[in-house]
Parts: C-alpha cells; sequence; structure tokens
C-alpha cells in the first residue's frame, strides 16, 4: 500500500519512475465536475507528469497521457481555487504540450505543434527542484501496477498487490528482502542469511533447505528475472523507486515458479536532463556485538540532455557479527560484508524509441554461520571451526521500448543472470577431546538467460491488453563433499538445464464504466534435462522431462465508488520437474512438477485527497497439489522430493491512515491457516502439519510524523512494531521444531536540512533474543538446539547529502 501525507515535498512517498510514461489515470468525482466549485489546489514546483498525478486527485478529474517526455519537463507551482482546465493551463504553459477535454471530467494530454522547452517557475527566484530531492506527495490512487505489463491503475488492479520498504526513515541504509520481510507479514524468509534465504509470499512455502527446485516466488530486478532457482540474491536495494510484491499465483504472465508471486524490484530511472546524485553513510553499534558501518553513493549525469545518461550506484555494508563461539573462544563470528554496485545508460533516440543498457554485480562474504545452540547460550554455540559462506551475482540487461502515437506500447526485455554460492557445515557435534571435524561443502553455480517481447496498450476507460512471447535457458548445477576437513571426498551432486517458451496474453475489458473484466491465457513448453555430476548407484532416473502447461486468469474489477473498489480472481501456476540428490548418498531420482490453483476476494480503498483512510482487505483460497520440497535426511545431507498436497486459507488486510498533514499510521496483518497431507507430514504432530516457516498471524503496525523546523528544516520520528507467531521447520517428524513467537520494536528520528539529512535509528529496542528460525546447520539438525535470534538492539548514526 503506497504511503501518503502532507504535500509538502519532504513528507512523502516518491512516484513510480514508470509513470513517467503514464500520467496518472485516477478516479473522478461521482458527480460532474462542472456541478462542483473549484477545489483547492495545492501543487509543487515538480515534473510535468507527477503535476498531472497530482491534479487529477486534488481536482477528481482523469487526466491521460502516454508521452515519455513527461518526465523532462518541469513546471511551476499552482495553488489556489481553481477549476481543473485553468490549473492544467497554468501546467501546460510553455512546456510543448496542450490539454484535450475527452468529457466533463476527463483530459488527455498530448503534443502540442511548438518545440518542447522546460517550463518557468511562476515567479523570479522560485527553486526548481533537482533530481535527487525527493518527489512531492502523491495518494495509492496514483499508483500504476507497472508489474501487470499493463500499467493498470492500483483501483482497477484485480489482485492483491503491496508496496514494501516506504517505512524506512530518510537516510535508513537501504535493505535488503529479508529486512523487509520484517516489516511486511506478507513476506517470509528462513534464516541461513543474506544471501543463502528463500523468501515466500503470503505463506506459499515449499521447505526450509535450498535444493533444486524452483523459487516459489519470481524476483525481477526491473523487466528481467534474477534467477530461476535457490535463494534469493539479497540485493541491497539503493536507490529504488520502490518494490512491488504482486501475491501469487501469477503463472498467466509470469510463467513458472510464480506460484507465491512476484517482487518487482524498480531502480530509479536515467535523468536525461539533470545531473545530481547522494551520498549515504552510517555507522551501527551493537549491545554485546561488533560495530557495523555503510557507504554508498549514487551519481546520475545527463550525457547528452534528453538524448543519452548514465546513472551509477557504489555501496559497501558491513553487517558487525553477536554470535560467540565458545569452543574456539571467538567472539562476534557472524560478520557479514556486503558490496555491489549498478550502472545503467538510457538512450532516447527519438520517434518513441528508449533503450536500456543496465548491469548489476553484487557480493557477500560471511565469516561465520549465525546460529546459536541452547545449552551454550542466547547467543553461543560450540563448533570446532568457521562455517563460512559467500554468494556472488551478476546482471546484465538490455530494454527496448517503443511508444506509439496511437497508445500501444512494445516492449523487448533479456537478461543474463550468473550466480555462484560457496558454503561450507561442520558436521560433527564438537565435544571435549573430539578428533578432527568433519565438513560438507556445496558448490553452486546458476545461469539464467531470459528473453520476453510483449507489446500493450492501456486505455483510458480502464480497458487493456497485452500479449507476448517469453524464452528461458536456466542452468543449475550443485557440486557437493563430504568427510575431514583436510581430505574431503567428492560425492554426488547434479545439473539441471531448464529451457522453455511461453505465448501469453492477457486483456482488460470495460464492460460498463465501472466494472472490468479480465481474461488471460498463458501456453508453455517446457523441458528439463538432468544430470549427475559423475555415475550414481541407480540409474533409476529420466534424463529428460517434458511439460506442456496452460495457465489461466479470469479475474474481475468493480468500482463502488470514486475510490473504492472490489476485486477477484482465480488463477494458477506451476514449476517445472527435474533431477535431485535422492535420500541415500550415491543416488539421484526424478521430482515432479508441482501446481497450484488460487481464488481471492478483496476490497480495495484508495485516499481521493491528502489526508483519510486507504485500506486493502482480501480473503484467499488456495489448492497446492504435488509439492516439491527440498528436505534434509537425520544425518543432515539434503535430497528432494514430492511431498503430497496443501490447502491454504488466508486472510490479509493493509491500512494506511492520515489524519492531518505529516502524521501517518499504518497497520497490515497476515493469517493464514494451512494443512500438508502426505506420507511424510503425517509423521508429525497433529498441530504441526503445516507448511514451513508460516505463521498463523504476522502483524505489523507503525506510526510517522514529521513537520517543519524552519524554511528548509524538517524534523521526523516514526516508532514500528511487528509480531511473528509459531511456524515450525517443516512437514515431518525431523522438523517439528518450533521457531517463531516473537516481537520487534523499532524507533529512528531524523533531521532535514536542504538536501542533507541526519537519521538515528534503533532497532530491536526491547532487545528481544527470539528464534527467527530453528536451524543454521542442516547437518546437526537431529540434535534440535539450533536457533537463529534476532540482532541485540543496536543503533546507527547515519547522513545522507544530496547534490
Amino acid at each position: 500500500m503506497a504511503r501518503t501525507g502532507s504535500s509538502r515535498r519532504r513528507a512523502v512517498r516518491p512516484a513510480r519512475p514508470h509513470a513517467l510514461i503514464l500520467a496518472a489515470i485516477v478516479a473522478g468525482l461521482a458527480t460532474p465536475a462542472a456541478a462542483q466549485p473549484a477545489p483547492r489546489l495545492a501543487i509543487p514546483a515538480t515534473t510535468l507528469d507527477r503535476a498531472l498525478t497530482m491534479l487529477g486527485r486534488q481536482a477528481g478529474v482523469d487526466i491521460a497521457s502516454l508521452d515519455p517526455g513527461l518526465a523532462r519537463v518541469r513546471t511551476p507551482a499552482v495553488t489556489g481555487a481553481l477549476s481543473a482546465a485553468a490549473a492544467l493551463g497554468r501546467l501546460l504553459r510553455g512546456s510543448g504540450y496542450r490539454a484535450e477535454r475527452i468529457d466533463a471530467r476527463s483530459f488527455r494530454v498530448v503534443r502540442d505543434t511548438a518545440p518542447l522547452r522546460r517550463a518557468q517557475p511562476e515567479r523570479r527566484g522560485a527553486p526548481v527542484p533537482r533530481a535527487d530531492l525527493p518527489p512531492p506527495v502523491t495518494t495509492s490512487a496514483d499508483i500504476i501496477v507497472t508489474a501487470s505489463k499493463q500499467r493498470v491503475s492500483l483501483l482497477r488492479y484485480p489482485g492483491s498487490l503491496s508496496t514494501a520498504g516506504h517505512a524506512m526513515p530518510p537516510g535508513a541504509p537501504a535493505p535488503d528482502l529479508g529486512t523487509l520481510a520484517r516489516v511486511s507479514p506478507i513476506l517470509q524468509t528462513t534464516g541461513f542469511g543474506p544471501g543463502r534465504d528463500k523468501v515466500f509470499i503470503r505463506g506459499i512455502a515449499d521447505s526450509s533447505f535450498i535444493g533444486a527446485t524452483q523459487s516459489t516466488a519470481s524476483v525481477y530486478f526491473g523487466d528481467v528475472q534474477l534467477g530461476f532457482s535457490g535463494a534469493d540474491p539479497a540485493i541491497r536495494l539503493y536507490d529504488m523507486a520502490g518494490v512491488e510484491v504482486l501475491e501469487g499465483p501469477q503463472g498467466t504472465l509470469y510463467g513458472a515458479g510464480a506460484i507465491g508471486g512476484v517482487i518487482h524490484l524498480m531502480p530509479n530511472a536515467v535523468d536525461l536532463r539533470h545531473a545530481g546524485g547522494s551520498m549515504t553513510a552510517g555507522v551501527t553499534a551493537t549491545r554485546g556485538g561488533a560495530g557495523g558501518a555503510d557507504l554508498a553513493t549514487t551519481l546520475n549525469l545527463p550525457l547528452i540532455a534528453d538524448v543519452a545518461g548514465v546513472r551509477g550506484t557504489l555501496y559497501r555494508v558491513r553487517d558487525g557479527g553477536y554470535i560467540d563461539d565458545a569452543y574456539r573462544g571467538a567472539r562476534d563470528v557472524n560478520r557479514v560484508d556486503t558490496q555491489g554496485g549498478r550502472l545503467a545508460l538510457r538512450v532516447v533516440p527519438g520517434a518513441g524509441w528508449t533503450v536500456d543498457l543496465g548491469g548489476l554485480y553484487q557480493s557477500i562474504r560471511a565469516a561465520d554461520a549465525g546460529y546459536a545452540e541452547r545449552q551454550v547460550g542466547d547467543l553461543a554455540r560450540r563448533s570446532g571451526l568457521a562455517q563460512p559462506y559467500d554468494n556472488d551475482i551478476l546482471l546484465g540487461s538490455i530494454g527496448v521500448t517503443r511508444r506509439f502515437d496511437s497508445g500501444l506500447e512494445l516492449v523487448s526485455a533479456t537478461g543474463l543472470a550468473a550466480a555462484s554460492a560457496d558454503d561450507l557445515f561442520e558436521a560433527s557435534r564438537r565435544q571435549a577431546g573430539a578428533g578432527a571435524p568433519i565438513i560438507y561443502q556445496t558448490q553452486r553455480t546458476k545461469r539464467l538467460l531470459s528473453h520476453e517481447m510483449r507489446l500493450s496498450r492501456h486505455g483510458a476507460d480502464g480497458g487493456s491488453w497485452v500479449v507476448g512471447l517469453s524464452l528461458l535457458d536456466n542452468r543449475d548445477s550443485q557440486n557437493r563433499a563430504f568427510g575431514f576437513a583436510a581430505t574431503p571426498m567428492e560425492i554426488i551432486g547434479v545439473t539441471n538445464r531448464t529451457r522453455s517458451a511461453s505465448l501469453f496474453g492477457e486483456a482488460s475489458i470495460a464492460v460498463r464504466p465501472d466494472v472490468t473484466l479480465t481474461l488471460g491465457l498463458r501456453a508453455t513448453q517446457a523441458r528439463t534435462d538432468g544430470d549427475p555430476s559423475f555415475r550414481p548407484r541407480s540409474q533409476n532416473f529420466i534424463a529428460g522431462q517434458l511439460t506442456r502447461r496452460v495457465d489461466p486468469t479470469v479475474a474481475f474489477s468493480w468500482k463502488l465508488a470514486p475510490e473504492l473498489a472490489m476485486f477477484g480472481r482465480v488463477q494458477t501456476g506451476f514449476r517445472t520437474g527435474g533431477l535431485a540428490v535422492a535420500r541415500l548418498i550415491g543416488r539421484v531420482a526424478d521430482f515432479r512438477p508441482d501446481a497450484i490453483i488460487l481464488a481471492e476476494l478483496g476490497l480495495r480503498r484508495l485516499r481521493q485527497g491528502p489526508t483519510g483512510v486507504a485500506f486493502t482487505a482480501t480473503l484467499s483460497q488456495a489448492r497446492w497439489r504435488d509439492i516439491q520440497a527440498d528436505l534434509v535426511t537425520r544425518r543432515g545431507l539434503p535430497y528432494t522430493a514430492n511431498i503430497g498436497d496443501a490447502r491454504i486459507g488466508a486472510v490479509e488486510g493493509m491500512a494506511d491512515w492520515v489524519p492531518f498533514a505529516g502524521f501517518d499510521a499504518t497497520l497490515s496483518f497476515l493469517y493464514t491457516g494451512n494443512r500438508v497431507r502426505g506420507a511424510l507430514a503425517d509423521t508429525s504432530l497433529r498441530d504441526n502439519r503445516r507448511l514451513p516457516d508460516t505463521p498463523p498471524i504476522a502483524v505489523s503496525g507503525a506510526l510517522r510524523y514529521e513537520w517543519a523546523a524552519g524554511a528548509r528544516s524538517r524534523l521526523g520520528v516514526a516508532a514500528s512494531a511487528s509480531y511473528v507467531g509459531r511456524s515450525v521447520l517443516g512437514a515431518g517428524d525431523l522438523f517439528d521444531v518450533t521457531q517463531g513467537r516473537y516481537g520487534v520494536a523499532d524507533a529512528s528520528a531524523w533531521w532535514t536540512q536542504g538536501r542533507s539529512t541526519v537519521t538515528l535509528s534503533v532497532d530491536n529496542a526491547l532487545d528481544d533474543s527470539g528464534n527467527r528460525f530453528a536451524s543454521g546447520n542442516p547437518l546437526i539438525l537431529s540434535a534440535r538446539d539450533q536457533t537463529t535470534p534476532l540482532r541485540p538492539v543496536n543503533a546507527r548514526l547515519g547522513v545522507k547529502i544530496g547534490f
């Protein structure tokens, strides 16, 4: 749910960068605009796309445009009691655009015959916002759901969607998805550590361990997929416009692997007109642990005004350790170092064409694992050697977009992602006088080549459509070694290669002005070929598996009032099968594709002004068949199997209340009830036959207030709290281990002076040790003694400077 607040510059959430292409299509008032008094407007100087968005919201009119140049035009401030037409005249004066009236409350903005030039402020000396400054306030009604691939307005989007990361205080270090999961009940993660955690959406969770199965949640960076299987790469979200979470399944638009949903990471676009950037730095102190630090810088540089530019980000983060190893006498062993960068080049040659080239690299180096053992202490364990891990990801992408005067949009997106991960676990319990430690090592390499081409169109009446072609080629290899630390022996591993091709289409038809019907279909053919790393003891496996699937969507959106809509959806999704390590050493076996079908019904209210309430409430029911799961044996060695079926019911809600300018209160929750049925699950206690890592209840709330402290100075405070209920490690008696049941409280304060912000934040203020995850070393899981504690109370002092 989008954040809203005062119309003052600082108080609000940035507008989506994709709104640079489609300026707001927002709900009009229930009565004709001409029958109402002229509204009082408060639109600050900004870019034309954002100004039109705010005008549509404040005046209660529809304003549509598909011109990509709106974001490059600066507009003056417009305030006072003005009609929508008069305000449009002021905003468009000298901009190179003009307004065409469609009806009493609808306008279309098109190019004028005059050449495009930058609009000037109405009074001499009025400041023109810099690209690095926070943009003005927008409301939930202004959001365009870019991940829908049709640029549908949020009020007409027929499904559950949330935005993440907006509650972070200004100047805070960039989170990753694991951090966002702490404040978003819709997201759940495991606790093996950054770069090797799995991420789940709305309780669609397969297993706590990493193996050969495809991920349940697809993560996209822009328009390209980051990974196919394995863990979330934990990209640090510096210089991001936002994070959209489309709850799944999303089989029609995104294909295999989106059974839980899609997480859409949206980086800030290159600004082709203004040079600028920012730098963020901070230091962190943890009670009883080692210190941490973070440093990041972003620079935007136009090369040719309105034609070409580059944008780059570099960062380095150290998360200090807080786990002690009593056996080795080592303190704060679980230090994690993350460094990376991104570079983007945008070229706009004209005639509606845009070309984007991008690159991303990140490496994570963890000195040791982050788990503790109850018998040793809340923040301590006993092991004979360090258990480090590392994770690297490299992504390159090419995007080509053509926007036609007719409103058509052609998008071609190609990405190549390469990742590698190394893990080391101690495989023996450490006792006094024990011999040489036994280790278990894994090495994984992944390469994903993806391409999508689609054609779409969005109409002012709420109708839209998209058709496309998607191609994917993924290769995932896992090698393993086991034995004494000095001379481990290689044991069997597997390589899976999946190639798929899909044709998809989805259309939303306005059957009435207030009712939109959505129909979609995706046809997929996928082949997975698997090979063991060397000759297995058994040849009872199939070298290749072919999957043919058709995934439909049926959905509707019914606009009950200008700011209120009901929606419903039925959709399916699936994951491909493959080859995996079997239960016995030296063996491999096939695992089958799994499939899910979900029905949901929801109600969404958007705020129609700077104050008021916005909320979403959803009921859903899903059936998941032949669940793929990556598991471990009692000796801790991994294997993959289909474990049975599950029914999943969920109730979720999000509310955002702005009673007066500058103050914001948010609340979100997720309740899930699920039951797994199968031979493995039947060995669990009856109350533990649940999907892993999915507590029945998770709740998060936050309060935030910001006020002016001078002409260019602002002060702000925020507090948040969250609770995670009890969950289990997985289905089966081996995984009947309790985790969760903890609460976390955070607080922060900040001072903004011009383009500089100083932030003081305190995390886990109540110093709850908790137990996020009941593992950390699967090789000693049978001892049932592991916990993954929360980081103790810690404070960070940070500064952000824009230039």
